[in-house]
């Protein structure tokens, strides 16, 4: 029998985070420059992780942070737990030494990797850069509440400095550093939605101010092309402007969801993703590896597939993923202080609607 979830989640935030994770997903496997250009996962990402902080922090900082932490942590332990001797047993020529194994348990910094490793690895700076975010939520939304513009606009003055003076950290730490100011003004766009503050600007003044952004993303990209060319990936400040232009656009209006309870293969879909959403985004590009490394020896290239080859391969690393997510997934569930299940797929009760902002007034109209 599966669990319920009770009323009272975001399905607006749910649906939002369904689809950041399922465009990561589709990126690795068809790394499309133009998939970035349609939706900018991680900066939604981290604008929907911001303002749940917000709720938390208000109640207590420290609970809050630890909080945050526990349920952030125990899935990348799983993943070290497998990763880590697998590499050292294919061979690590350049094996760090164990304190800096360390950052696999405590993710200051990307945690090392082998080349063997790093489909696995390479996708952890996100959960570093969301670490430090959560650390550092207190201090940021005390100054946000005291100078409001002032503090979103501050991680992007930061990672201008940074891009012209790059080598001020360092290699490792200014790698973090980046992260962490890139995607600083979404995640305190995340406090200012849940502060009610976006939800006061007139609908025209949000979406001119999201158009400006994103232009002058994409501005900036074609004026300053980096080694990656005018791929926004790139690019940190060019794609921290254009992430913000989304995020300012998504988090001040708040649609009603009640169609999707009555959409039911797509509600469930919603939810499952939700529920095993740090799985799914830490093993997805192990389980894209995986169909790339079977396609030969189970010489799946003898199906006559016309050239969908990579149809193929996504189906693989699809059902290589299914099996890790009912493999690993009830590690969330035991993060969350839930009771572990097998099945990612949940029972809700009656219909959910989205989280108002705090103080905030009714939307305008648009």
């Amino acid at each position: 029998m599966s669990d319920t979830i009770t009323a009272g989640r975001d399905r607006y935030f749910d649906t939002l985070r369904a689809v950041a994770i399922i465009r990561v997903v589709l990126f690795h496997a068809f790394p499309l420059a133009a998939l970035e250009l349609v939706f900018p996962s991680m900066g939604v990402m981290f604008a929907l992780g911001g303002s749940l902080m917000v709720k938390s922090l208000d109640r207590s900082a420290a609970r809050a942070v630890r909080s945050r932490v526990r349920r952030l942590l125990p899935a990348l332990w799983v993943m070290a737990l497998i990763l880590v001797p697998l590499m050292i047993q294919r061979g690590w020529p350049d094996r760090p030494s164990w304190p800096h194994l360390l950052l696999w348990v405590l993710p200051v910094a990307d945690p090392p990797a082998s080349e063997f490793g790093y489909p696995a690895a390479g996708v952890l700076w996100y959960l570093v850069t969301y670490l430090w975010l959560v650390l550092l939520s207190p201090v940021l939304l005390s100054l946000y509440r005291r100078w409001n513009l002032p503090t979103v606009l501050l991680p992007l003055f930061g990672l201008m400095l940074l891009t012209a003076y790059p080598d001020t950290f360092g290699t490792t730490a200014g790698w973090v550093v980046q992260n962490v100011l890139a995607f600083g003004s979404c995640w305190i766009l995340g406090f200012a939605h849940r502060e009610g503050d976006l939800a006061k600007l007139r609908p025209a003044v949000v979406l001119g101010l999201a158009a400006a952004c994103v232009a002058g993303g994409l501005g900036w990209a074609y004026l300053h092309p980096g080694d990656t060319g005018t791929d926004l990936t790139g690019l940190p400040v060019a794609y921290a402007v254009f992430s913000i232009g989304f995020v300012l656009a998504l988090l001040r209006w708040a649609p009603r969801m009640d169609w999707l309870a009555r959409v039911r293969p797509l509600d469930g879909f919603v939810s499952m993703v939700n529920n095993r959403a740090v799985t799914i985004y830490l093993w997805h590009n192990v389980a894209i590896t995986v169909a790339v490394f079977l396609f030969d020896p189970l010489k799946l290239w003898r199906i006559p597939t016309q050239g969908l080859e990579s149809a193929v391969d996504f189906t693989i690393a699809l059902a290589a993923l299914a099996v890790i997510v009912l493999t690993l997934g009830w590690v969330e569930d035991i993060a969350a202080r839930r009771p572990p299940r097998v099945s990612p797929f949940v029972r809700r009760r009656g219909l959910q609607q989205p989280l108002a902002p705090a103080h905030a007034p009714a939307p305008a109209a648009v």
